[in-house]
């Protein structure tokens, strides 16, 4: 079990772990999403540019009425790598934690 290169850089953890709290269809918006990362609009862009590459988010392009709106979701595969680095982090930490009570 190794660390997913993609997802440990802390702004596209912080992505994946917002959209993963989602259920498995549902959206949020670019706006909403950079309030939760506490980015600017061209970081956000940027490192969900390189999550969409990986596969791992899905970015839909839009408008209500005049206005543009990007919605993001995580993909399957944006699920399950996100599911094996957060078990990859918990073992650190659980290997961290067992060495602490060893002392």
């Amino acid at each position: 079990m190794s660390a997913d290169e993609i997802i440990h850089q802390s702004t596209r953890l912080r992505i994946m772990v917002a959209l993963n709290m989602l259920e498995r269809r549902e959206v949020l918006e670019f706006a909403r999403l950079k309030v939760i990362v506490g980015v600017t609009d061209g970081n956000l862009g940027a490192h969900l540019d390189t999550l969409a590459r990986a596969g791992y988010v899905e970015i839909e392009k839009l408008f209500v009425g005049r206005r543009p709106q990007t919605r993001v979701r995580a993909t399957t595969s944006g699920r399950r790598a996100f599911r094996a680095h957060a078990a990859f982090l918990r073992k650190i930490l659980d290997q961290a934690e067992a060495t602490q009570r060893r002392k």
